[in-house]
């Protein structure tokens, strides 16, 4: 029984956006081969929920939507906050902004492609967004030394609230006529 409670919190721990019980019963299911009732899912649930209830736990068993997820608990808010202050003072320099684009527009592309549009070295800012999660390494091009392929990751369309890359701006939406100066040569 202790085996299938820690299977438990391991799976409402990994899964982002909480999981409900059905759910949970059938990746049990599959996971360790055994038949478990939903009632029995949802009594197990409560055994975890009055675990984490203790006030030695940082965290405890929430229901959102008959979905379970782990969430820190409200007198540790304040230091959990500072994570993300500082974590948000990360911003990205000029450099990794432009690399992001170019990925952005291009992509699949090579670090090597990125730098020839640059005209420099993109190792830090290419490492920054790897690092972010904004770009993700897609596989090796099928050129001379297999070169790592780059495309923008679902946290980078997340983050600019678009479905695809389809939905970038495109230049024509960005450059208007009506923003040059002087005359324009025939």
């Amino acid at each position: 029984m202790k085996d299938i409670l820690l299977n438990i919190e391991a799976i409402i721990f990994a899964s982002e956006e909480g999981i409900n019980a059905n759910d949970l019963k059938q990746v049990l299911k599959d996971a360790l081969a055994i038949d478990i009732t939903k009632q029995e899912v949802l009594d197990l649930l409560k055994k975890i929920t009055e675990k984490y209830d203790d006030e030695d736990q940082i965290f405890s068993l929430q229901i959102f939507g008959n979905h379970y997820q782990f969430l820190t608990k409200e007198k540790y808010h304040e230091a959990v906050n500072q994570l993300q202050a500082h974590k948000d003072k990360k911003k990205l320099s000029q450099a990794a902004l432009e690399t992001l684009s170019i990925i952005a527009y291009r992509q699949p592309i090579t670090k090597l492609e990125v730098e020839q549009i640059r005209g420099v070295n993109c190792d830090y800012s290419i490492q920054r967004l790897l690092e972010k999660n904004l770009i993700e390494i897609i596989g090796k091009a099928e050129t001379i030394g297999k070169p790592l392929l780059y495309a923008t990751s679902g946290q980078f369309m997340q983050h600019f609230g678009i479905k695809s890359v389809k939905d970038l701006p495109q230049l024509k939406d960005i450059i208007a006529e009506d923003n040059s100066i002087g005359e324009a040569r025939k």
